[in-house]
């Protein structure tokens, strides 16, 4: 996916679904919020799950500065303990170390990874340690731009989905997969306008 068709991708959506038509009237089009492919975004992602962003972020920041770069070797070389010495939480350090370990013995090849089809490459990720659905999904849509990836058990969307239909409830991982089946083959698209409005409403603005 690329800015272009993001942007096509997204009038499809407003046509479609009049709550994607009102976010973009009232806060414009999302930004496409892409990353660079390989460990370094897969290890942000481990660390975003289930913390805010701003927690997310300094446990990477103290990362960087421990080991020089966010690498599986250098990672690796911090290990589990180096890790946790830093104040990364016990099951993130043990993931993290486990991730590196995985991709210094060649368990993933990005380069593959890219040219495989969504299920595969999901499947490929979820398979490493640390890895779950939400961190595949969301690797797909914001490393490879993958264009009908939708991370459904995302805390966010589901807010988003509940203000927007007015529900009484979050739905459910779920019952929101279901509902996002009418967004495609856009539902990366439809994902970044959930999380556009999500952000918009309370102020802040990047969701990676």
């Amino acid at each position: 996916m690329d800015e272009a068709l993001l942007k096509r991708s997204a009038r499809v959506l407003c046509r479609a679904e009049p709550r994607f038509a009102a976010v973009v009237r009232r806060h414009g089009l999302p930004p496409l919020w892409s990353r660079e492919p390989g460990f370094a975004t897969l290890a942000i992602l481990i660390l975003e799950q289930q913390v805010s962003l701003a927690q997310a972020r300094a446990m990477y920041a103290r990362i960087e500065a421990a080991a020089g770069a966010v690498t599986a070797v250098r990672v690796a070389k911090l290990g589990e303990d180096g890790l946790r010495a830093i104040g990364v939480t016990r099951q993130k350090s043990a993931y993290l170390a486990a991730l590196a370990a995985d991709l210094n013995v060649g368990k993933l090849d990005f380069d593959r990874l890219a040219t495989l089809p969504d299920a595969q490459a999901t499947a490929a990720l979820d398979a490493l340690h640390g890895v779950g659905p939400w961190t595949a999904q969301c690797y797909l849509l914001f490393a490879l731009r993958r264009a009908d990836v939708f991370p459904a058990a995302d805390l966010a969307l589901m807010q988003a989905v509940r203000e927007l239909w007015n529900l009484r409830a979050r739905p459910t991982a779920a019952a929101l997969e279901r509902r996002s089946l009418a967004w495609r083959p856009y539902r990366a698209v439809a994902a970044r306008l959930l999380w556009h409005h999500y952000l918009c409403e309370r102020g802040r603005a990047v969701p990676v």
